[in-house]
């Protein structure tokens, strides 16, 4: 047993033991779905900070049949015990299973290492294969190990022999039906006993997101003899209905949906401050960062602050639970004085399906249509939906970015002048596509590389390079290469 206690709205871990003293045989495939999992057919997805105890337990309450950890960092977890500690042991509560734990991991031994920590408080451990930000692809994780099989299957099968817990994956498709079906077929082979499948590439995210390919899921459905989650389109609780009816999914995940209204799942569009004062109540019992609950309920009212915009700062500024709950009750007070002045038979405004109040989906804006509202074209200068700060004058745009609005809200008087801008200029006027990396070199490295090499030919396809007398110790020097530091051996 974990033995916790309550004190002045602080929770606190006495003693850390697993919770499942006495494991079972490890199950596989279906009967680890059906007995282990209870069939779920509700997911709410792993989301890096947004996925805490505290709305897990708020999604279970309205229908939510499987939960999963936010993502967490395989070799940060093993060497960490605070970040352990924080992101797992002392998140354990009964009501919170089943529960799976997915990790990010490129490493085949540090991810079982992993793994190994946590298989204790949890009903499975999934590999994160679906990630597509960048941070993903600079740490060389998620999405972009998509075409590293031989790497992938030696994780999964290390993982499948060494657990007491079944591994399950969470991948993205390919742009070709049949790769993604073999790519499936891989894992499964590997020993992955629950595969969840995003129907989108991992380049179609933020305002290129566009629609899910059930076609995709559906494929790798019939593929695999292991239960198959689909992820993608959901917003309704009737999508999940049409989702498993069309790809025949065992389950259904939601991420957007669930984060826009946690009771998607029991079919219902709840007001936005009942929603927040049950999540309030359950952060009491179970705290987690302010930032988390902050950006929960960014999301949760979304089209609410686009009314009432005053009340996007005072949620920014709020330092405090009591706090953010003063800036519910004053937003709560504002719909409900809205509602008692509307007029019979009003609509709707903005082409929302419900009135900003009540929890709805958010759909994003695609390339063209975010172009508009920056008032460009989709083709000017190749530029997809960057918001236009250039024509500003005085670095105060209409549109700013989530991060320059806050860093606005915290600094009233900054300015986002692109005129201020470094400029970072290089001397060499002769910078071809193909040799860009070696010129940058060549801009960096004092004596210049002309009394280092003999020569450089730039070619169509190819750049050749010749040195006098050997590279020496050259390949050992760190050098930077657009703000990242790396060895020049390696960047060759």
């Amino acid at each position: 047993m974990i033995n916790c206690t309550l004190k002045k709205n602080n929770y606190f871990c006495i003693s850390l033991f697993p919770f499942s003293l006495g494991k079972m045989p490890k199950l596989q495939g279906f009967e680890f779905w059906r007995e282990t999992l209870r069939g779920a057919h509700y997911v709410v997805a792993p989301m890096v900070d947004q996925s805490e105890l505290a709305w897990r337990l708020l999604s279970r309450h309205h229908g939510a049949q499987l939960c999963y950890t936010p993502m967490l960092h395989a070799q940060v977890f093993v060497r960490d015990a605070n970040y352990r500690k924080e992101n797992l042991y002392c998140d354990v509560c009964p009501e919170d299973r089943p529960l799976i734990v997915q990790f990010c991991a490129n490493d085949p031994e540090v991810f079982v290492q992993a793994a190994l920590l946590a298989q204790d408080y949890c009903d499975a451990i999934d590999l994160n294969l679906g990630c597509p930000q960048m941070i993903a692809k600079r740490g060389h994780y998620g999405a972009f190990l998509q075409e590293e099989w031989a790497l992938l299957q030696k994780m999964i099968l290390l993982a499948h022999e060494k657990l007491s817990v079944p591994i399950t994956c969470k991948i993205r498709v390919f742009r070709e039906i049949d790769k993604t079906v073999k790519y499936a077929q891989l894992l499964e082979k590997a020993g992955c006993q629950l595969l969840t499948v995003h129907g989108r590439t991992k380049e179609q995210k933020g305002p290129l997101a566009g629609v899910a390919s059930w076609e995709h899921i559906k494929a790798v459905r019939k593929a695999v003899s292991i239960p198959v989650f689909a992820n993608g389109n959901i917003q309704y609780l009737s999508d999940v209905e049409e989702c498993m009816q069309k790809t025949g999914v065992h389950g259904v995940m939601s991420a957007e949906g669930n984060l826009h209204n946690p009771a998607l799942f029991e079919g219902r569009n709840p007001m936005v401050w009942e929603m927040t004062e049950e999540y309030l109540e359950i952060v009491h019992q179970y705290p987690c960062p302010l930032s988390y609950v902050r950006a929960h309920l960014f999301k949760l009212w979304h089209h609410t602050l686009q009314v009432y915009q005053q009340l996007r700062e005072e949620l920014a500024k709020a330092k405090t639970l009591e706090g953010i709950a003063d800036v519910n009750r004053d937003l709560k007070l504002r719909c409900q004085e809205e509602i008692a002045n509307q007029k019979e038979g009003e609509k709707p405004k903005g082409g929302l399906p419900f009135f900003h109040w009540i929890c709805q989906p958010y759909v994003r804006p695609g390339p063209k249509e975010t172009c508009k509202e920056n008032g460009t074209s989709g083709s000017e200068g190749g530029v997809r939906g960057k918001r236009a700060l250039e024509d500003e004058d005085d670095g105060n745009a209409d549109i700013l970015s989530k991060n320059k609005q806050k860093k606005k809200l915290r600094n009233p008087n900054k300015r986002f002048d692109p005129s201020l801008k470094r400029k970072r200029t290089c001397p060499n006027p002769d910078r071809h596509k193909e040799g860009e990396r070696l010129l940058a070199l060549s801009c960096s490295i004092k004596p210049p590389l002309p009394s280092l090499y003999s020569h450089y030919a730039i070619g169509e396809n190819f750049l050749q390079l010749e040195q006098k007398g050997g590279l020496g110790n050259l390949g050992n020097r760190k050098l930077s290469l657009s703000g990242v530091d790396q060895e020049e051996g390696n960047s060759l």
